[in-house]
C-alpha cells in the first residue's frame, strides 16, 4: 500500500459539484492500493496515518502526530499510485489491486479509521474527484507498507 500523505490546513473532495467529504487541520492521505495488500498492511497502514510526527511541537520540530493534534483524516483512494512507472512514457496500471479488491480493503481502511479517530472523511471510490487542500508547510510523504 502507498500512502501519499500531504498536512493541511484544509481540505475537501467534490464529485460533480458536491463536496463529499471535508476536513479542516489534518492529514490528506491518498490511498493507493496493490494486490499484495491485506487487512495486516491495512492496520500498519492506519497506524502510520494516525501516528507519524508530521505536526510541529512547540518548539517547531516535528513530534506531533494527528491523533496528538486531534485533526482531521480525509482518506482519498488514489489506485493511480499504485501504477509501475519506472520505464516509458506510460504508466502500467497492472501493479495496483483490481477495482472489485481495491474498493474492499479501502472499506475497510476507512471503517477501521473511523473506530480509531473521530475526524475521518473520504471522497468516493472510483469517481471523478476533484481535490481542493491548502497544503501546510508544504509538508508531504509517501508512506509505504
Amino acid at each position: 500500500m502507498k500512502l501519499l500523505i500531504q498536512r493541511v490546513r484544509g481540505a475537501r473532495v467534490e464529485v460533480e459539484g458536491e463536496v463529499v467529504g471535508a476536513i479542516d487541520q489534518g492529514l490528506l492521505a491518498l490511498v493507493g492500493i496493490e494486490p499484495q495488500d491485506d487487512a495486516a498492511s491495512l492496520a500498519r497502514s492506519l497506524h502510520r496515518l494516525l501516528n507519524y510526527r508530521v505536526f510541529a511541537d512547540p518548539a517547531g520540530k516535528m513530534n506531533l502526530s494527528l491523533k496528538d493534534v486531534g485533526g482531521g483524516l480525509l482518506l482519498v483512494s488514489q489506485f493511480t499510485l499504485a501504477a509501475d512507472t519506472r520505464s516509458g512514457l506510460r504508466p502500467s496500471f497492472s501493479t495496483a489491486a483490481p477495482p472489485a479488491q481495491g474498493l474492499a480493503l479501502f472499506e475497510r481502511l476507512v471503517e477501521l479509521a473511523r473506530e480509531q479517530h473521530p475526524q475521518v472523511a473520504t471522497g468516493r471510490f472510483g469517481a471523478d474527484m476533484q481535490v481542493h487542500l491548502v497544503n501546510d508547510g508544504p509538508v508531504t510523504f509517501l508512506l509505504e507498507t
